[in-house]
């Protein structure tokens, strides 16, 4: 698999994080934007928090566009201006496990998840010991942040 240069990285994080723009906000969610990108740099989906449902994330979002056991899946990144949740209510499956479902290697990152619904949340930690290659681009959180103002967030 060859590696995204940081200009795709940068690139691709900066578009998750407009599609978290586009969230609706609500007092108990965060907004959140997830791209998918193939190994050549094709951008193959993308999603956003509450999309299509009021439960939805955005990584659910982005991975619902595809099929099932898609083959490009295997060589892809996804792009997630949060950290994917690893823990939900018990009818909806958390946004790690569908990530390793899916097969996907790479997860690049904007901002951990801080305590503010979840007390401790190990997606990156999950992912890590699962063999994927997480990547965290810190110098866009506070975008990443700004997109979920309506929270009260500093």
């Amino acid at each position: 698999m060859h590696a995204p240069d940081r200009d795709q990285d940068l690139r691709c994080m900066r578009r998750a994080i407009g599609l978290a723009a586009l969230c609706p906000p609500v007092a108990g969610a965060y907004s959140v934007g997830a791209v998918i990108v193939a190994e050549d740099g094709t951008e193959l989906a993308a999603g956003y928090s509450r999309e299509a449902d009021p439960r939805e994330h955005a990584e659910e979002a982005a991975l619902a566009k595809l099929p099932a056991g898609d083959p490009r899946l295997a060589t892809a990144t996804i792009y997630s201006s949060l950290e994917p949740c690893s823990q939900r209510s018990a009818d909806r499956t958390p946004c790690t496990q569908r990530i390793l479902q899916a097969g996907i290697p790479r997860v690049v990152i904007a901002w951990r998840e801080p305590p503010l619904f979840v007390a401790d949340c190990v997606g990156v930690e999950q992912l890590a010991e699962a063999g994927v290659d997480v990547v965290e681009l810190p110098e866009l959180a506070e975008a990443a942040r700004d997109a979920n103002s309506h929270l009260g967030l500093s």
